[in-house]
């Protein structure tokens, strides 16, 4: 039975990888030279290809007995994306109002994590331990004292007495992975071509998990 495997790929393999999102939307030219677009999705997909992570034989051997460990696209696991793994930019320090996650009521105890790029809003599930930091209404609050964090869920749940009050804003910094698994089942790969500097592909996908 497929599920998801709580481990992540290769750090240093996965800094190394090549990718990005993907959308699917539909386009329908009119007949008066006006387009009808229409969105398939409402979240992005990410495609990433590691082999440009590979640095040595060490970094094969290592990917390889992920994947044996995985067996090929079966099971899925935590990727790190290189370029989009934190909710504050690249070179900067996570804080507690890095993204806005809503306003309390006074009852709800649990908010998700999501990270925005606009208007657009990205909920976030496999949170890195011991990387959220959490304010309500510009107060950090004490992870395990005032709230817990479900790291395979991305939810933040507040203790009884300690849930947000009406209208104070709640905020979340964080580090997070991209639930993924491999995108082929088996693996080409030369140690005479990989020694000349011929990489090989190894294509990864996300997958909704």
């Amino acid at each position: 039975m497929a599920d998801f495997h709580n481990v992540r790929f290769p750090a240093a393999v996965s800094f190394g990888a090549t990718g990005g999102p993907e959308w699917r939307n539909e386009i329908v030219p009119l007949t008066s030279g006006f387009e009808q677009r229409n969105a398939r999705w409402s979240q992005s997909r990410r495609h990433y290809d590691a082999g440009t992570g590979l640095r040595s034989l060490a970094d094969l051997e290592e990917v390889m007995a992920f994947f044996e460990a995985r067996r090929g696209s079966l099971h899925a696991f935590r990727f790190r994306d290189p370029f989009d793994h934190l909710s504050c930019k690249s070179g900067q320090t996570i804080t507690p109002a890095d993204q806005t996650l809503g306003l309390g009521d006074g009852r709800n105890a649990v908010f998700q994590l999501v990270k925005r790029y606009g208007e657009h809003v990205r909920p976030i599930t496999k949170v890195e331990k011991n990387s959220v930091r959490i304010a309500v209404a510009g107060v950090e609050q004490k992870e395990a004292v005032d709230f817990v964090v479900e790291l395979l869920t991305g939810k933040i749940i507040f203790q009884a007495g300690k849930i947000p009050a009406r209208d104070a804003k709640v905020s979340a910094g964080f580090a997070f992975d991209v639930p993924a698994r491999f995108d082929t089942d088996r693996l080409m790969i030369s140690l005479k071509s990989f020694s000349a500097g011929d990489i090989p592909s190894i294509p990864i996908v996300e997958v909704k998990a």
